[in-house]
């Protein structure tokens, strides 16, 4: 059964995560009269966004939060209505802390990710032996690295900050952030200012001075881990944001349970599009198309017009990763949760990578006398953990918890989120796929493809994929027309 959309601009969308309802937002953003289409597998839309509200706490199944020092994510906001409705983290408790022995330390004030803003707070810190503060020192002297080619993450901090740096401070500061192994992950790919410090500064502590003193950025140095001043979400969740999307998309724009599973090439230029839905094929026409889906699942899609999209696609790898959210009663938890929230180094050899206080960071996560927790199992360093079965999981994250911050007893919720094949690693060579599957697309005009596969993995960056993604397939819809949006 074929299906048409009009011949005047149409525009067919793969997925209604945020990338996508991004995509379809924008679209309709630049011509009103453009028929958007969105396809969804799932019987929902936001993607690994959801927000659950129950017994009067917050919890957020995937995401939490937005960072602001681009603007994609906070112009969306504008744009649908929520600017007036973001919550910045508590000023009071940007502090984080990290295992060690078994013990929680605070991370020493000011270490944002790899570089210290202060070398006091270093010095005094009980997470680095002696000797680990005087290698991290030395990072001053080590030479800039002369050898050209992609760089892991993990060979870049030991080679600068030592050995010891990286196990105790940065590895679990990353893998809280990206769920992935360090020794694959390029730097370039996910952290290029750090890279740029040293070719353009000599190093680290250099980099870091010189970057202060042409910026206006203001750096709390109370503050450790990541820059949490730059964090906010709404206050009723992310949730909110996809709420708000779809509200200001036509009735009946996307498709619930409907996977696409082709496309073609149209004598004409334009595409057809099949998709599979209510255990029935179908296929719509359309000028352009913008798959917002994992690359994996677009790889299937994109195979039957372009065979080297689809392997290039193919191969980025994934990981899985869970989110167990759990409230207790304040007075069940020992530890004084003065702060964000604890990552986990992978050389203490515990069976979580990382737990954040959720109701510390943002007000009006737990009811009155409670506190929300979100822990993180599994990513790419312990798979075997992310297919434990729930009960599995909830009884190795309370012992954790019960080890690590002293909670007791039984929680009053506790909500388990599995996200498969959710987390795109962006391993050695990353950039390079990413051009090459650029030049691909340039082949193909109308095709697009956004997401956290490509150039980002923060909720801001897919915001900015689906924009730019819109732009792209509704330009060349609008040249082989000749039309004006």
């Amino acid at each position: 059964m074929t299906s048409p959309l009009r011949r005047h601009r149409s525009i067919a969308v793969v997925g209604a995560g945020i990338s996508g309802l991004a995509a379809a937002f924008r679209l309709r953003q630049l011509d009103p009269a453009v028929e958007v289409l969105v396809l969804e597998e799932r019987d929902r839309p936001g993607g690994v966004l959801s927000t659950v509200h129950r017994d009067g706490f917050l919890i957020e199944r995937g995401a939490d939060n937005f960072i602001t020092n681009v603007p994609w994510a906070i112009d969306l906001c504008r744009q649908v209505g929520l600017a007036d409705d973001l919550s910045p983290t508590d000023s009071r408790f940007r502090q984080v802390f990290v295992v060690r022995g078994g013990r929680l330390r605070p991370i020493p004030p000011g270490f944002m990710l790899m570089v210290p803003e202060r070398i006091g707070p270093v010095l005094a810190s009980s997470v680095l032996s002696p000797w680990g503060k005087l290698r991290l020192l030395c990072e001053y002297f080590v030479p800039v690295r002369k050898t050209a080619g992609d760089e892991s993450l993990a060979s870049f901090v030991r080679r600068r900050l030592g050995r010891e740096a990286f196990d105790r401070l940065v590895q679990p500061l990353i893998g809280g952030i990206y769920t992935a192994d360090p020794e694959k992950l390029s730097l370039a790919a996910t952290l290029p200012r750090f890279l740029n410090m040293e070719r353009e500064a000599g190093g680290l502590l250099r980099g870091r001075r010189a970057s202060s003193a042409k910026t206006d950025e203001i750096v709390d140095p109370t503050a450790s881990g990541a820059r949490y001043g730059l964090f906010a979400a709404p206050r009723g969740g992310m949730g909110a944001m996809i709420d708000a999307l779809v509200a200001r998309l036509p009735a009946g724009t996307i498709r619930f349970g409907t996977r696409a599973t082709a496309l073609a090439r149209m004598a004409d230029g334009r595409w057809e599009i099949r998709f599979a839905s209510g255990g029935s094929e179908r296929s719509s026409e359309c000028d352009g198309v913008v798959f917002a889906v994992p690359a994996p699942a677009a790889a299937g899609a994109v195979r039957s017009v372009s065979a080297a999209l689809a392997d290039e696609l193919g191969g980025i790898p994934y990981a899985d990763a869970v989110v167990v959210s759990l409230g207790y009663r304040r007075e069940q938890i020992a530890h004084r949760l003065d702060g964000f929230g604890v990552v986990v180094p992978a050389c203490e050899q515990r069976a979580i990578l990382a737990a954040s206080f959720s109701s510390v960071k943002f007000a009006g996560r737990a009811p009155e006398g409670h506190v929300l927790l979100r822990v993180f199992v599994g990513g790419a360093c312990q798979p075997e953990l992310a297919r434990l079965d729930d009960e599995r999981i909830r009884r190795l994250v309370l012992d954790e918890l019960a080890a690590l911050i002293g909670a007791r007893g039984e929680p009053v919720v506790c909500e388990i989120a599995r996200w498969p094949g959710s987390m795109a690693q962006y391993h050695l060579g990353h950039l390079e796929r990413v051009a090459r599957i650029e030049r691909l697309l340039a082949d193909l005009p109308g095709l697009a493809l956004a997401g956290n596969a490509y150039r980002g993995v923060g909720i801001a960056q897919c915001i900015h994929s689906g924009t730019q993604a819109a732009e792209t397939v509704l330009a060349a819809a609008n040249k082989r027309t000749g039309a004006h949006a």
